[in-house]
């Protein structure tokens, strides 16, 4: 008699199992990829940038624009690879972290043509916490305009211009700061050669 009703729980306890499973493993997911797909198909798809109908880039992951001709985006523990993102985990006493923050502190100087005193953003010489960050602060966009200007043979104020129209604000219009995408600045500056 006790095996017959342990093999009729055991019975129930695989039905409820396999119906939990079915409902969210396969249920669940394909409402909400359906609801995203309907509600928000651009953001559903990666938010991707196309150029020419290809896909050119996304507008949530920060490339490696290494070029003076381009806005550079933050610093990236990853190498600003896609397939692996995360921080680099040091703490704010940790002295590789200030090491590494005072060289690029000095690097960004040098790049921006900015005196040995000036003040940097922190977003130009930290990562961000995924490594993929495509955004940086408006003063850090402003502070390179002069360079891109340069490299580009176009006027600073043209550059700026160009910042000011691409800056994004708030979330929320109360959450974080303002910001420009770096991609899409740079997108945008690429389309006008």
């Amino acid at each position: 008699m006790i095996i017959k009703e342990l093999f009729v729980e055991i019975r129930k306890a695989l039905i409820a199992t396999a119906i939990l499973a079915l409902l969210t493993c396969g249920v669940y997911p394909l409402i909400v990829w359906g609801a995203a797909q309907l509600l928000f198909p651009e953001k559903a798809g990666g938010s991707l940038i196309t150029k020419n109908g290809a896909p050119v880039a996304s507008e949530l992951i920060g490339p490696a624009f290494t070029g003076r001709e381009y806005f550079h985006p933050r610093p990236s523990a990853v190498d600003y690879n896609a397939a692996g993102s995360g921080g680099s985990n040091l703490g704010p006493i940790s002295k590789k972290l200030i090491d590494q923050v005072r060289s690029r502190v000095a690097a960004y100087r040098l790049e921006n043509g900015l005196s040995p005193d000036a003040v940097v953003p922190a977003d130009a010489v930290t990562a961000s916490g995924s490594g993929l960050d495509p955004h940086i602060s408006v003063e850090n966009a402003l502070l390179q305009a002069r360079r891109v200007a340069e490299a580009r043979g176009v006027s600073e104020r043209f550059v700026r211009d160009m910042v000011t129209a691409h800056a994004e604000g708030r979330d929320l219009w109360i959450l974080g700061e303002p910001r420009v995408n770096v991609v899409k600045l740079n997108l945008a500056l690429d389309e006008l050669r």
